[in-house]
């Protein structure tokens, strides 16, 4: 976003300093040939309105690109810009053709409820009775991928297999889906399955207003017994910024009617939820907390209760890798007894394993399903996960290390020869800010600092910038944007991958100042509250 008038003052200053005229020493003057050469393409392309745009959407290499196959280089940065858009949409469309966006389901139920409720006095003679039985009682699993067939036209092949104490089925579903305009969009399906005959259903997607949209559902299920229609309606709308209000109809084999409101911040979830129907009418209330930290903690509690029963559910779920959560989630209920739900949400996938633990309200299965999961996993955290994902960022720290290990080699040289060209204009500036008592820069660091001490196995990894940054002062002032600071004339990248700061010890006005700056953060000094207390 620099203006001309700021270019030509950075390049003039460059020009300033690294002029080979300025340079007696002939191997100063060979670096400063290179870097000023350096500085004269930069300002060149930057310059010029065309070559400006070409670069900052394409990059270096977008220059280098002999007879601009791309677009006509005689074309305006505006113009430049809408080709560019254009080919990203043909990327786009090229990427749709690829993607098929899989999603799957693994659901394991598991009957864990001998571990609670036996028969220890009428079984103690049978064989095998004396160690609990838990067996898998029932799976289910699904899977769908998605086929563009256009821009607009999709395809969903989607099918699923079901078994539940020896008995199951499956089904195979296809949805062709074409997105008519922004406003909407239509989808028909057709299915069959072993348990169920023939199914043909229509979905319609449309936005009335920007802050409301309604979705309609008919389908129609053919079986032995004859042609079973169902409807289903959605109407929604935002009511503020973060909540939005459901009203639903379904009408067919379980007729009812709901309304929802749900509430959706950034540190919270909250939803409220009434149901009308046959068989079963309920009122649902739930919560979710969400901790700002990296692992994306969340706590949930939920409440519902209704003609079947009432339930009770808890629960938490954490993100473990880059593409893994975990979570678990405690259910107490009348008549459902207690249940644990541990959950694993692996990129598109998804794998469930509800066990049921018993049938009545037992404190002992209260206790145990919520206290069990909890130390199953911070042991597994410190002992597996933990090690596993920092064993997996050093890898990948190396592999970036190696892969730029070339680019950063010629990158510290220059920084170097940078540094050594810039000693006599320092000189100048330090006496000039000397006498007017004005901003020196002590000592500058630039890299990884470690003063955590559950980090202080970890090696620091810093340089010093002391040279370049006090070559940067004007005015007793000193100025860096939000960028990277590897960028600044005599600095480069000490730790490839790795969080990097700014640490600098200045004196201004004869007291000394210190600050530390992340490395993409704005930094303006001197500042009053920089200021070291001299009782400190």
């Amino acid at each position: 976003q620099a203006s001309q008038e700021e270019l030509k003052a950075a390049y003039r200053r460059l020009c300033m300093l690294y002029h080979p005229d300025k340079h007696r020493d002939p191997e100063l003057k060979t670096q400063a040939e290179r870097l000023f050469n350096l500085a004269h393409q930069a300002y060149e392309v930057l310059s010029d309105p065309q070559t400006r745009a070409i670069y900052d959407i394409y990059g270096r290499r977008g220059l280098e690109m002999e007879g601009w196959e791309v677009v006509e280089r005689k074309r305006t940065p505006a113009e430049i810009r809408e080709e560019f858009e254009r080919l990203q949409r043909e990327r786009e469309e090229r990427r749709l053709q690829q993607r098929t966006n899989p999603k799957g389901t693994i659901s394991v139920g598991i009957d864990a409820t001998d571990l609670f409720d036996r028969y220890d006095e009428d079984y103690e003679d049978v064989r095998g009775s004396s160690f609990p039985q838990i067996e898998i009682n029932k799976m289910h699993i699904s899977q769908s991928i998605e086929a563009p067939l256009t821009a607009t036209d999709t395809a969903i092949l989607s099918g699923n297999l079901s078994t539940q104490n020896g008995n199951g089925g499956g089904s195979i579903n296809l949805a062709l889906r074409r997105v008519t305009s922004a406003k909407g969009w239509g989808e028909m399906e057709f299915g069959a399955g072993d348990l169920q005959g023939p199914l043909f259903g229509l979905k319609i997607f449309r936005n009335l207003t920007p802050r409301c949209f309604i979705t309609t559902n008919c389908a129609l299920q053919f079986s032995s017994r004859g042609i079973r229609p169902g409807l289903t309606t959605v109407l929604a709308r935002n009511l503020d910024k973060n909540t939005m209000g459901y009203l639903q109809w379904r009408w067919g084999i379980q007729s009812a009617m709901n309304t929802s409101i749900v509430r959706d911040t950034k540190n919270s979830h909250f939803t409220v939820a009434l149901q009308l129907g046959i068989p079963h009418s309920f009122m649902m209330v739930s919560y979710q907390h969400k901790f700002q930290d990296e692992d994306q903690t969340r706590v949930k509690g939920s409440l519902k209760a209704g003609f079947f029963g009432t339930i009770v559910e808890y629960g938490a779920e954490r993100k473990i890798s880059r593409h893994s959560i975990l979570g678990a989630t405690v259910s107490v209920g009348v008549p459902q007894g207690v249940s644990l739900k541990i959950k694993l949400n692996r990129a598109s996938q998804t794998y469930f394993f509800p066990v049921h633990l018993t049938d009545q309200l037992l404190p002992s299965a209260v206790f145990y399903a919520t206290v069990g999961p909890l130390v199953l996993y911070f042991a597994m955290h410190r002992l597996v996960i933990k090690p596993y994902l920092r064993a997996q960022k050093e890898r990948e720290l190396e592999k970036q290390r190696e892969s730029t290990a070339s680019d950063i080699l010629q990158k510290k040289q220059e920084a170097e020869a940078a540094v050594r060209l810039m000693q006599e204009s320092v000189r100048r500036i330090i006496e000039a800010e000397e006498a007017r008592m004005g901003l020196i820069v002590v000592n500058a660091w630039y890299g990884k600092f470690v003063n955590d001490n559950s980090r202080k196995n970890e090696k620091v990894k810093v340089i010093d910038v002391t040279v370049p940054l006090q070559c940067l002062v004007k005015d007793s002032k000193l100025i860096l944007t939000e960028a990277s600071k590897a960028g600044l004339p005599g600095f480069y990248d000490p730790c490839v991958g790795e969080e990097k700061s700014l640490k600098v010890l200045y004196q201004f006005r004869g007291v000394l100042h210190q600050v530390m700056s992340a490395d993409n953060e704005a930094l303006r000094i001197p500042k009053q509250s920089h200021r070291i207390d001299a009782d400190g």
